[in-house]
């Protein structure tokens, strides 16, 4: 009977250590997340990238290497021009040059493929091998096509943006802000491809780099010959000293008539520009409902000859 007694006092005690040794470890974890709803916890890097969705955790990451790698066994270009007409482009996706060709290839292979498939068994061997000749080459060629339209594209917008942005730098440097507040105000009051890139030439000059180096960048990046023009005029006037208010002034001035000029030209052009749709859908619709009445007659008139 003693025995029992000690044993189960043994128990008792040991349990009762037990649920105070569990109190004391749950303790912290308690004044932690009291803490926790009074201060933002710092996540870690798997905590962030486990937020981000299936398709930029995997999928990006897996197609972004794959291009790559048939980047490196496609043909072979000019990367440094290549990679200027990826900047002009606004760098879409963020694809690099060996991307790129390795987009190409791709497309190629699949356009081919499917165009062989399809013509092999509906026609000759001969006109299936042209066929899906035509397939391969249109497959390498439509991202170069895409790419064109995307760089032309964006120096539309670019030049349609430069005169206001040229305004309002005159606007702010005549008001006494230097060159890179009014930068800054440009930026601020506008998000379109001109402010985006005058946002990278403020990025590069607080990196360190000067003001000469990041113009010239501009000029290269945007491939457009008036923003060209204002960044040498820039570049020229800090050079010298030239009043910059002055300097900006003209620059305004001469995009406002340029502007001009390109809707003077468009304005010419429109005639012509209209002169194939009426010839090959306005006036045989006319042709149709002027002459359509005309032709039961006509054909009478034949049949009793």
């Amino acid at each position: 009977m003693p025995t029992v007694i000690i044993v189960g006092l043994i128990v008792v005690v040991g349990v009762a250590l037990m649920v105070f040794a569990l109190s004391r470890m749950r303790q912290p974890n308690a004044i932690g997340e009291r803490l926790n709803q009074f201060t933002e916890r710092s996540m870690t890097l798997e905590e962030l990238e486990l937020q981000l969705p299936f398709r930029d955790r995997v999928l990006l990451p897996i197609t972004k290497s794959l291009l790559a790698t048939l980047g490196k066994y496609g043909p072979k270009q000019s990367a440094e021009r290549l990679k200027t007409n990826l900047q002009q482009a606004g760098n879409p996706g963020n694809i690099t040059p060996s991307m790129f060709v390795g987009l190409r290839v791709v497309l190629a292979l699949l356009l081919g493929v499917i165009v062989t498939l399809v013509t092999f068994r509906t026609m000759d061997l001969s006109q299936a091998l042209m066929y899906s000749a035509i397939g391969f080459v249109l497959g390498y060629m439509l991202p170069v096509i895409w790419l064109g339209r995307q760089i032309t594209a964006r120096k539309k917008a670019i030049l349609k943006a430069l005169p206001d942005a040229l305004d309002l730098l005159c606007i702010c440097v005549e008001a006494g802000l230097a060159f890179d507040l009014a930068l800054q105000r440009v930026t601020d009051k506008w998000d379109d491809e001109l402010a985006r890139e005058f946002k990278k030439v403020l990025s590069d000059i607080r990196l360190g780099r000067t003001r000469r180096e990041a113009l010239k960048d501009l000029g290269v990046r945007t491939g457009v010959e008036d923003v060209q023009t204002f960044c040498a005029a820039i570049i020229q006037a800090d050079q010298l000293g030239v009043s910059m208010s002055k300097i900006l002034r003209l620059q305004a001035d001469q995009m406002r008539v340029r502007r001009r000029q390109r809707a003077e030209e468009a304005a010419q052009q429109a005639p012509i520009k209209m002169l194939f749709p009426m010839v090959f859908l306005i006036f045989p619709a006319l042709f149709v409902v002027i002459l359509g009445p005309a032709v039961p007659r006509i054909m009478s008139s034949f049949g009793g000859l």
